[in-house]
């Protein structure tokens, strides 16, 4: 058994199996762990899904929303621990693999048209 099995193996075993299936364009509510002092608390975070890079156990996601007129983005490693949950709030239907295209546009402009899925 050499090393790349030894670290597959490993890897393997911190995947979670509980993930949706998650795409970009859609609207996700992530609950995050937060840690404040000794106490833990799961903090949401919802907003839309503007990319979505690696595969693995190196799965990240981009995660987009309006903050006080702000937009703020934060990064999710899917099969970190401090990832709670992920539901998805609200499916989106667009034609690209990334929507950085989002960032330039402003209210309105920034919605996705929904996409209805039988069978969810």
């Amino acid at each position: 058994m050499n090393a790349q099995e030894v670290i597959r193996s490993i890897e393997a075993e911190q995947l979670k199996s509980d993930l949706p299936t998650v795409h970009v364009g859609d609207t996700v509510r992530v609950g995050v762990r937060i840690r404040e002092g000794n106490k833990e608390r799961v903090q949401p975070y919802e907003g839309t899904v503007i990319a979505m890079r690696h595969g693995g156990i190196n799965q990240t996601i981009t995660v987009r929303r309006i903050f006080q007129g702000v937009g703020v983005e934060r990064v999710f490693m899917l099969h970190s621990p401090r990832i709670a949950s992920i539901k998805i709030v609200r499916r989106g239907k667009v034609r690209r693999a990334k929507l950085f295209y989002l960032r330039e546009r402003v209210g309105k402009a920034t919605r996705v048209k929904q996409r209805f899925d039988r069978g969810i």
